[in-house]
């Protein structure tokens, strides 16, 4: 009985160590994963390497957005964003390739690393931050509406019952579905959608589009440019800022990129691009 007795003590004994050892391990493996999970994200971010090891950096954009990236005379690829992204690209020793995309697919083409970013006129917008690493932004702009100069129409007021043009997937398209602009989506009588600006201001001189909601840069360069009679109005429909668009998470391609930018503009080279082409520094960059 004795021996019985010491056996049942010996036996409860191992049990509550055993016991003890589960929960000890327990919550040592509870607190190993949280910072292996950690190094495990941060050496998925490759994006840096990954662009160094290929030695190319492959830039998508529309190729119909002057200024920041269009076709000129000579069927080349030229622009603000076309000189800015290349004088990146002699800074950090990569060769720069351009790809033009269909903007409705900008998407799908970063995402299948078909391209490495999108950098051209590419506004801000809370989706996009919510679906790509964005870098800092590094001009200002704003969605106006662009009418014939003799056009009835002086503010987004005067729409009502108007046709209007837009470019599909733009960021003027995604400020039209805002919902502080249902109100002015609402009053217009048709909204038309096309493949570029170019063809959008067209319908409008066609007199089938009475306005075209576009960024302003762009169209006031283009207005500069063509000669054309047309006016953008003071009253807009979003204030925003064009940036840099990477795959999500690529944070240290962007990191490079930035710091890139940024050197260049201390040694007034981001001056020079932007005087070519806006005749002076327009650029928000620090």
């Amino acid at each position: 009985m004795k021996k019985q007795l010491i056996c049942l003590v010996m036996i409860a004994a191992m049990l509550l160590s055993l016991a003890a050892c589960g929960k000890k391990t327990e919550t040592a493996g509870t607190d190993d994963v949280s910072p292996t999970a950690s190094n495990d994200v941060a050496a998925t971010d490759n994006s840096l390497q990954y662009i160094q090891d290929r030695g190319k950096f492959i830039l998508g954009l529309d190729d119909a957005f002057p200024p920041m990236g269009f076709r000129d005379d000579n069927n080349n690829i030229v622009g603000f964003d076309i000189d800015l992204a290349q004088a990146v690209c002699d800074k950090l020793g990569w060769e720069l390739v351009l790809q033009p995309v269909k903007w409705e697919a900008k998407e799908q083409e970063l995402a299948t690393k078909n391209i490495d970013c999108l950098w051209n006129g590419f506004s801000i917008t809370p989706d996009r931050l919510t679906n790509m690493t964005m870098s800092e932004p590094y001009m200002e702009n704003k969605i106006a509406l662009v009418v014939p100069k003799d056009s009835s129409i002086k503010s987004m007021a005067d729409m009502a019952g108007k046709k209007l043009a837009v470019q599909g997937g733009s960021s003027a398209a995604e400020a039209l579905d805002m919902d502080e602009n249902k109100a002015f989506k609402a009053s217009i009588g048709e909204t038309n959608e096309f493949a570029d600006y170019v063809t959008a201001l067209m319908d409008m001189e066609t007199g089938h589009s009475d306005a075209v909601l576009m960024d302003s840069v762009v169209a006031n360069y283009m207005i500069t440019e063509a000669g054309k009679d047309f006016a953008v109005l003071d009253d807009s429909l979003v204030s925003e800022e064009y940036a840099i668009g990477f795959r999500q998470g690529d944070e240290a391609l962007c990191t490079a990129i930035e710091g890139a930018l940024k050197d260049l503009k201390a040694d007034g080279t981001v001056a020079d691009i932007s005087t070519k082409w806006f005749g002076s520094d327009i650029t928000t960059i620090k």
